[in-house]
Order: structure tokens, then C-alpha cells, then sequence
């Protein structure tokens, strides 16, 4: 009887600690569900001033594209509506910073904007990276590859026939003569107005076998010009 009585009581105590953990276990479900929809509303509240703010830009909004060697200010075309607030949106949301030059060609151009650069473990993927979307082309014939002209990544041909850009790779170019043969194949939106010297301080830095810098060239935030 002893025996049977104490069973009991350890079944009970059991019964009691599962329920207790049960309800501690509910409780962390509710707070977790409760943090996410409020994240979610932040989130759709940060979207909508990013594109409040972005509907209120001029024609041709300037940017300082602000790197771990100087600063690049960069002007938006006007022509390449999709192109200059696709860039807007993400220099808005943040999303370039702590980004790498991860390319960069002496005598040709560097580029950026892979948020794999964020990572080093992910170095044998750099390139590949960016949002889950591609920009539809924009090839204005007036908007070449001239010194200091940004212009989209995009993949090539083979995979992509009508050219359409990266989401977030973009690329400056460092000598006109030997990008001039890019025009007509890759979306050029805009332009840089001051820092040509910054971009040819980058374009000069030591790289690897695979055209990345040997000492990170960082991204540190890109954001709209005071």
C-alpha cells in the first residue's frame, strides 16, 4: 500500500511539472508569436516611410556611397526609373552596409553589392550573391560607361537573354576605354559627381587570383547626400 502510495505521488509531481512546463512552454510560443507579428508591423512601417521618402526624391537623387578608403557621390539617372529606386530602396533599407568591393579590376572597374561579402566563410561564393528578384534592363543610349558611371551586374547571356540586372550588384567604372564595349549590354543608372579619385584608389589596391581584394574594401553605408 506504501508502495502504491508513493507511485502515486511521483505521478502526480510528474503530472504537475509536465503541465508547469507545458504552460512555461506556451507562454515562450505566445511571446515568441507576439515579438514576430510586432516585428512585422515595424517592418511594414519601415517600408512604407522608405517608400514615402523615396516617392519625395528629385528627378535625380544624389548619394554618398561612403567606403573604407573615401567617399563616392553618385548621381541617379532620371531615365532609369527602375534602376534609381531599386538603388534608393536598398541604400534606404541599409542594405549595402558592411557590404565588400569584391571585384575589382585595375584598368576596368570595381563592384560591390553581394551581401555574401558580409561573411568571409562565404568567399568562394562572392558574386553570386543578392534579393531573390533581377531589374528589368534599361539601356538609354545616352547613359554610357564613362569614367565613374555606375552601372548593374547582371549574369551572363547564356542564362540571361534579355539582360536583366543583379538586385543589389553594382559596379563604377575606372577606365571609360576599356568598359565602352559594355554599352548597350549593361543597364547604366547613374553617375559618380564627386570621388573619381576614390575610385581609382580602390580600383589600384592588391587582389587575389580571383580579382578580390587582398585587404577588405568595405561598404560602409550608403545614404542620401546632406
Amino acid at each position: 500500500m506504501k508502495r502504491i502510495l508513493t507511485l502515486t505521488l511521483c505521478c502526480l509531481g510528474a503530472a504537475a511539472m509536465l503541465v508547469s512546463c507545458g504552460g512555461n512552454a506556451a507562454k515562450k510560443a505566445a511571446k515568441e508569436a507576439e515579438k514576430a507579428a510586432a516585428d512585422s508591423v515595424a517592418a511594414a512601417e519601415q517600408t512604407q516611410r522608405i517608400m514615402e521618402k523615396i516617392a519625395q526624391l528629385p528627378a535625380e537623387p544624389v548619394f554618398d556611397i561612403i567606403t573604407s578608403m573615401g567617399v563616392i557621390k553618385i548621381k541617379l539617372y532620371e531615365g532609369t526609373p527602375k534602376h534609381r529606386e531599386n538603388f534608393a530602396k536598398l541604400a534606404l533599407e541599409k542594405y549595402y552596409d558592411g557590404m565588400l568591393f569584391h571585384r575589382v579590376i585595375n584598368g576596368f572597374m570595381i563592384q560591390g553589392g553581394d551581401p555574401l561579402t558580409k561573411d568571409a566563410a562565404n568567399k568562394a561564393r562572392f558574386g553570386t550573391g543578392g534579393p531573390d528578384y533581377t531589374v528589368p534592363a534599361e539601356f538609354v543610349p545616352e547613359y554610357r560607361h564613362k569614367k565613374g558611371a555606375i552601372a548593374a551586374a547582371r549574369r551572363g547571356d547564356a542564362v540571361n537573354p534579355y539582360k536583366e540586372s543583379s538586385g543589389s550588384q553594382f559596379y563604377l567604372v575606372q577606365d571609360e576605354r576599356n568598359c565602352a564595349a559594355l554599352d548597350g549590354d549593361y543597364t547604366v543608372f547613374g553617375e559618380t559627381i564627386e570621388g573619381l579619385d576614390v575610385i581609382d584608389k580602390i580600383a589600384s589596391v592588391q587582389t587575389d587570383g580571383r580579382d578580390c581584394p587582398v585587404q577588405d574594401v568595405k561598404i560602409i553605408t550608403i545614404k542620401l547626400a546632406e
